[in-house]
């Protein structure tokens, strides 16, 4: 059984409030507004908008650092920020020939931008929208080639010569994409915890191969060449506040030099660089991705869409996940009509149909008392009608009609095709299967019978799971019989 899953567990995000302040307090952001604030009338910027040189000092110095080479670059790092996200805005050098003799030497001037105001008078999208604009370039920085002089890289035409730098720019930035995926993935997964990822295993996630054992020297210098990579480029992501970062211990590369195996000891590979995506990195790493077009929920997502929408979209989500959107739909949608609209939902044949009733149920529970008109109401539906009973009597309801025999057996039938969608724990589906038909005596020879798409499928899997070789005997010949009979093709 399958149908369509998304590709990533459901992430959950910090408020949009929150996640607005965290960009604002990003220190590279922090500091293009600050210069942005400070530039006026008398600040000069070259041809593509950069702070001509004679401004650096002043810029660094606003910024609260020293003006020396370092203190310069990163001044020029902010006011480079704060020009691609609109922050400010230039205006080209003037180059006609009444304006300079050198076209080289030629200066623009700047004036505030648009976006500057919004990020104190916008609403928190439109500060995010900023800031993930903000990451656009911050990620384009970090997967660009390092070079000694630019000018010789320069073609005739004005293009680069990138393959003089033996530099991909795709492939760069597809390696990033790839490693800040898993990272994210690492951080959303089900039992994930809060804690940094070591450097190595990032870097080996991205180059050892699955199925590989013992992995050889080259693919270990690989690793370790992916490694220093990588230390360059979160070095350069971490001040627009997408990750918390521990950099590769500088004495520990001048001590060991070019040794490509790190340590096995967990001390020691924190020498190597630990990572932690920040509630502000989710949010960026995730728009980034959907932009992609990959299919990257979060709770909250379906909480304005319908009951159809919402028992489909948490099919495969963890139960804490699930339970989460549940919760979130209901307190969207409120209690009155919740329950009729959620079994309506529940209802069909398809492959995805039982996953549907058993959130269902998990949804009507969370909807209480108020339920019960609704959920009466369906006793004598065929497909909802052991769903019904079930919830009754878990609630300690009076004047529960007892379920017909085949209601018993479509109900054990859907529960079962419900965890094989599900792709359950393997242990405590096995325990459902041995425990569903040792409740019936001659189970097997009465549930091939049983009129539901998934009865010979799901008689097949209990063959499998049974540890009763006679059970799981008498399960496969009742999948076979299932099948000739024409009406439960899988």
């Amino acid at each position: 059984m399958s149908a369509e899953r998304p590709t990533l567990p459901p992430v959950r995000l910090h408020t949009e409030a929150e996640l607005a302040r965290d960009a604002l307090a990003a220190p590279l952001l922090a500091r293009a507004v600050r210069l942005a604030r400070w530039a006026g009338p008398d600040t000069r910027v070259g041809a593509g908008g950069e702070l001509v040189d004679a401004q650096l000092p002043a810029a660094a110095e606003h910024l609260g650092l020293v003006a020396d080479e370092d203190g310069a670059a990163e001044a020029s790092e902010a006011w480079r920020l704060a020009v691609d996200t609109g922050l400010v805005e230039f205006e080209d050098p003037e180059t006609d020939e009444d304006a300079a003799a050198d076209e080289d030497e030629a200066e623009g001037t700047v004036t505030a931008g648009e976006n500057l105001a919004l990020l104190t008078g916008g609403s928190p999208q439109d500060v995010l929208a900023i800031w993930l604009d903000g990451l656009e370039a911050a990620h384009a920085d970090a997967t660009a080639p390092v070079f000694d002089d630019f000018a010789d890289l320069v073609r005739e035409d004005g293009s680069v010569d990138f393959d003089a730098l033996d530099w991909d720019p795709e492939t760069e930035a597809e390696f990033l994409d790839g490693v800040l995926g898993n990272l994210y993935l690492l951080t959303v997964g089900e039992g994930a915890g809060d804690e940094p990822v070591p450097l190595p295993a990032l870097a080996a996630s991205m180059i050892v191969p699955d199925d590989m054992g013992e992995p050889t020297d080259d693919i270990l210098e690989q690793v370790s060449d992916a490694m220093m990579r990588l230390d360059d480029q979160f070095r350069v992501l971490e001040p627009i506040g997408i990750v918390e970062y521990r950099p590769v211990d500088e004495a520990l590369l001048a001590e060991e030099g070019e040794e490509a195996v790190p340590p096995a000891d967990d001390d020691d590979v924190t020498r190597y660089g630990m990572v932690k995506l920040t509630p502000l990195g989710l949010y960026g790493i995730r728009a980034r991705m959907l932009d992609a077009g990959v299919d990257a929920p979060a709770i909250g997502d379906l909480a304005d869409k319908g009951a159809d929408v919402l028992l489909g979209g948490i099919a495969y989500y963890p139960e804490a996940a699930a339970r989460s959107e549940i919760e979130l739909w209901l307190a969207r949608h409120g209690a009155d009509g919740a329950a009729g609209e959620l079994l309506d939902a529940a209802r069909g044949e398809d492959p995805q149909a039982p996953l549907r009733r058993l959130h269902c149920q998990q949804a009507l529970a969370l909807v209480g008392a108020e339920a019960e008109t609704a959920v009466r109401a369906v006793l004598g539906d065929p497909e909802l009608g052991g769903l019904a009973r079930v919830w009754l009597a878990e609630r300690g309801a009076a004047d529960v009609p007892a379920p017909s025999e085949a209601m018993i057996f479509w109900l054990a039938i859907d529960t079962i095709a419900a965890q094989l969608e599900a792709d359950g724990d393997l242990d405590e589906l096995q325990g459902l299967v041995e425990g569903l038909s040792g409740q019936h005596s001659g189970f097997f020879d009465e549930a091939w019978r049983v009129d539901h798409p998934a009865t010979a499928d799901v008689l097949e899997a209990m063959g499998r799971l049974h540890s009763d070789k006679k059970q799981a005997k008498a399960a496969r010949k009742a999948a076979f019989k299932a099948r000739s009979r024409g009406g439960s093709a899988g």
